[in-house]
C-alpha cells in the first residue's frame, strides 16, 4: 500500500468506514457477479462454508440461505467496519439462514476450518503471501470440497474501472507508479497462468478459471444526469481509481469530477450507467 500502510490498516481506516456506509451501493452495482459466482459454486443443504473477504456480508447471508439451518457459515473479513454491518446483517435473517459467524482475521494464516466449500467474491487478491494464503486455505478444504472465487481480469478489460480512470489521469501532475508484480491489489490475478500455477502449487487440483464478463449499474436514478452523478460518485469515492484523487487538491478534485461525469454520461441510458466488469471464475478442490 502506498506511504507503507498495511492491508489491515487500510481496510480498518477510512476506506473500511466509507465502504460499510455505502454496503448497499455495492451489493447492488455487483449483484450480477455475485449470481454468477453462486451459479457456478457447488453449495448443498448441510455443508460448511467460508466466506473469504467477506466484507459487508452479503455473500455470506447468500451462502447461508442455500446451505440452510442444518449448514453452517463463516464470514472472514480483516475490516471491523465491515463485519460490523454484516453481523448487524446477519441477525435480521437468522431464522431464515445457516448458524452464520463472522469472525476478524487473516484467512492466509488463520485456522477455521474444516469447511466443505470455500468462496471468495474479490477477496483473495490482498494477502501479503499469496502462495502460503492458498496453501492455508487448501488445508481449511475437507477431502472433496472445492474452492470458488471471483477476482478482476485486467484494467482495461474492466470498463468500469478504466472509463472513469483515463478522464482523471491526464490530469494529475504525475501519472501514478505502476504496481510492483505480485503485490496486493484487485488486479494481481489479471493473468490467469500464473494464477493456476499458484494453486496448483499450494496443492489444489482440478483447477479452472473461466473468463466471466457482466454489464454492471455503476449509477442509478431518476434521470440519466442523476445516474451519470450517482456514478461519478462510485467511482472517485469507492472504486479502484479513488485513490488517484483522494487527497488532491479542491480545484483538482473538482475538474476531475467534472471529467469523469462527462466520461460516464456517454455510457447513460434508461437512468442507469452501465458498464463491463471483466472478471475470472475460479475453481479448484
Amino acid at each position: 500500500m502506498a506511504g507503507g500502510i498495511t492491508q489491515t490498516e487500510y481496510w480498518n481506516g477510512e476506506v473500511g468506514t466509507r465502504w460499510a456506509r455505502n454496503q448497499a451501493v455495492l451489493d447492488a452495482m455487483f449483484l450480477p457477479l455475485t449470481e454468477a459466482l453462486f451459479a457456478r459454486t457447488p453449495l448443498a443443504p448441510g455443508d460448511t462454508v467460508l466466506d473469504i473477504g467477506c466484507g459487508a456480508g452479503a455473500t455470506t447471508l447468500e451462502a447461508a440461505r442455500r446451505v440452510g439451518p442444518g449448514g453452517g457459515v463463516t464470514g472472514a473479513d480483516i475490516s471491523a467496519p465491515l463485519l460490523a454491518v454484516a453481523r448487524d446483517r446477519a441477525a435480521a435473517e437468522v431464522a431464515r439462514t445457516a448458524p452464520i459467524r463472522f469472525v476478524e482475521a487473516d484467512v492466509g494464516t488463520a485456522d477455521l476450518g474444516p469447511f466443505d466449500g470455500i468462496l471468495s467474491r474479490f477477496g483473495v487478491m490482498f494477502f501479503p503471501d499469496s502462495a502460503g494464503a492458498f496453501a492455508n486455505i487448501r488445508r481449511m478444504l475437507k477431502p472433496g470440497g472445492r474452492l470458488t472465487f471471483l477476482c478482476w481480469r485486467t484494467l482495461p478489460e474492466n470498463h468500469w474501472v478504466s472509463v472513469p480512470r483515463d478522464a482523471v489521469l491526464p490530469l494529475l501532475p504525475e501519472p501514478p507508479p505502476p504496481p510492483q508484480p505480485d503485490t496486493p491489489g484487485p488486479f494481481r490475478f489479471s493473468d490467469p497462468d500464473p494464477l493456476v500455477a499458484l494453486l496448483r502449487a499450494a496443492g489444489f487440483a482440478g483447477v479452472t478459471c473461466d473468463a466471466l464478463d457482466r454489464d454492471i449499474v455503476v449509477g442509478q436514478g431518476e434521470t440519466d444526469t442523476a445516474a451519470t452523478a450517482a456514478a461519478t460518485h462510485v467511482s472517485l469515492n469507492l472504486g479502484p481509481s479513488s485513490h488517484l484523487v483522494r487527497e488532491a487538491a479542491p480545484d483538482l478534485r473538482a475538474r476531475a469530477e467534472a471529467a469523469v461525469a462527462a466520461a460516464l454520461a456517454r455510457h447513460a441510458a434508461g437512468g442507469a450507467v452501465r458498464l463491463r466488469a471483466a472478471c475470472w471464475l475460479v475453481q479448484a478442490g
